[in-house]
């Protein structure tokens, strides 16, 4: 029996994402600006080895419907260094300290870890009355409406 290549029943997981590093959050602020990223479609945030990533998951433009690459041979640097040693296909669970899906997520693990709320509601301002000079001079006053 031949030899397969693992090529042959991958899923293309390492094409199908982008992660960068991010600043590790400190404080409130931080965690909010990760919190809005999280608000966007198609974007996690995760944690592996005390390092934070965004991740966006979007299809890279050249995979081809058998899951191989369309531009192979001129794909840039950051392909050429997978390799069937550290492929996502086999790797099995991903050892993520903290995945983050969902703003929610991040704003319960914030507030365990800063011991506070991160989130503040927004205070209602109070209509005011407002004060006007109507053209002969005279202040008219017109109240606000609910």
């Amino acid at each position: 029996m031949g030899k397969s290549c693992l090529c042959d029943s991958c899923v293309a997981l390492c094409c199908r994402y982008i992660a960068l590093p991010i600043d590790n959050p400190t404080d409130v602020r931080d965690f909010d600006n990760i919190r809005w990223y999280l608000m966007h479609e198609n974007v996690v945030v995760f944690v592996e080895k005390k390092q934070w990533y965004i991740s966006f998951l979007t299809r890279c433009k050249h995979l081809q419907p058998d899951n191989r690459c369309g531009v192979y041979t001129t794909r840039p640097r950051i392909c050429r260094g997978y390799d069937t040693g550290n492929c996502d296909y086999h790797g099995g669970d991903y050892n993520y300290e903290h995945l983050f899906t969902s703003a929610e997520q991040l704003r319960e693990f914030a507030e365990k870890k800063l011991g506070r709320a991160v989130v503040a509601p927004l205070k209602q301002r109070q209509p005011r009355a407002k004060v006007r000079k109507s053209k002969n001079g005279r202040k008219r006053v017109s109240l606000p409406v609910r």
